[in-house]
């Protein structure tokens, strides 16, 4: 069977379906991974054949529209978060289509997975008379994406004779059963198995002294408003009894090496060192999440967007997290909860009961069994 993921656009998307994608090549299948060309080193850093669809880089995507013309900055708010979203997602989408199929004339896949938002892959599907899956990359639901997203897909789908993206044949989900929205879309459920870049491990990586450890973390993705969310947040817990790990890559973090000297900063592999963390400090990102989880870890989640609001606020009621919005992370506020997450026995307990909860669903490897059945049926 030749099966072909469609990455969206950070090192996170890629992470996050990187453990099906081994699934599948474990157990014989032909599995290609398609990403941008700046991913590109990400995917063969853990080990999947890429193909590069488009040079287009994640700045332009959001910043400029097919044109070239600049778009309008996104402004807080779900409904405004989701149409930006949407439209940038779907011109990575455009940008990587034709490629896509240039790579399906030559290597025709019998299946197409994508992520979340990876709206390509319904596209080339429909394409090709071939089944379609959508893989979460996280526990944040992204129905309210999808119509804008058609909006921006519109020529495509028009060339398809359709007015809608897609149904995908099969949802699999990673989002712990707890945490599921109400309404949530039938799905495969999946364990989560954490994937990212691996280096040479240090002592200090898999093992910790009896002080309180906090991972500090805004993503893989090096920018200048995330190096400022960093460095806030370590002047924020630099007279914290802890000790605090800078989890970034190299160049986001130079200038936070003086800030104390209890700091460790740097890309460091995160499923190896979350589980080594009382605590893990972060912008709401999907995957970091998902790793905190899986370690069962609590988590201060300290989001500056709207959009997925709803979903981190179940994991707060679970008790496993805390979120605090921009208008609420005051210098008072992002302490104390600290100090709360830490010494409160229940998130610790409640974390672990997701890890446990996460640990009981079926593996990458039962779930390729399923995908194989569906191509087969």
């Amino acid at each position: 069977m030749k099966v072909l993921f469609v990455a969206g656009p950070s090192p996170a998307t890629v992470f996050g379906l990187a453990s099906l994608a081994s699934a599948l090549r474990n157990a014989g299948h032909h599995v290609i991974m398609a990403a941008t060309e700046e991913l590109s080193s990400h995917v063969t850093g853990i080990g999947l054949p890429t193909v590069v669809v488009t040079d287009r880089t994640w700045q332009s995507l959001i910043t400029t529209d097919r044109a070239g013309r600049p778009v309008p900055r996104m402004t807080r708010g779900v409904d405004s978060e989701r149409r930006h979203h949407g439209g940038w997602f779907g011109r990575l989408a455009a940008e990587s289509l034709p490629s896509l199929l240039e790579v399906s004339a030559n290597w025709r896949p019998d299946l197409v997975v994508g992520g979340s938002m990876s709206y390509a892959a319904p596209l080339l599907a429909a394409h090709l008379g071939v089944p379609h899956v959508r893989q979460a990359w996280d526990t944040y639901d992204t129905r309210g994406v999808d119509a804008y997203a058609a909006r921006e897909l519109a020529p495509e789908l028009d060339r398809l004779g359709m007015s809608e993206l897609p149904e995908p044949e099969l949802f699999i989900d990673v989002c712990p059963p707890s945490l599921r929205l109400p309404d949530a879309a039938p799905a495969q459920s999946m364990r989560w198995i954490p994937g990212n870049r691996q280096e040479p491990l240090e002592p200090w990586m898999y093992t910790r002294d009896d002080r309180p450890r906090v991972c500090v973390t805004s993503g893989s993705r090096e920018t200048a408003a995330n190096q400022d969310f960093l460095y806030r947040l370590v002047e924020d817990l630099a007279t914290f009894d802890a000790e605090i790990l800078v989890a970034a890559p190299e160049e986001a973090v130079s200038r936070l090496r003086g800030v104390t000297g209890r700091v460790r900063a740097g890309w460091m592999p995160l499923d190896v060192v979350a589980p080594t963390c009382d605590l893990v400090v972060h912008h709401g990102g999907g995957v970091t999440g998902l790793t905190a989880m899986n370690a069962g870890v609590a988590q201060l989640l300290l989001p500056r967007w709207d959009i997925f609001a709803a979903s981190m606020r179940r994991t707060a009621q679970y008790g496993a997290a805390r979120v605090l919005f921009p208008e609420d992370a005051d210098r008072e506020a992002l302490p104390k909860a600290c100090h709360e997450l830490l010494e409160d026995p229940v998130h610790r307990e409640s974390a672990r009961a997701l890890a446990a909860e996460i640990a009981s669903l079926p593996g990458p490897a039962e779930v390729a069994d399923v995908l194989e059945s569906l191509v087969a049926g």
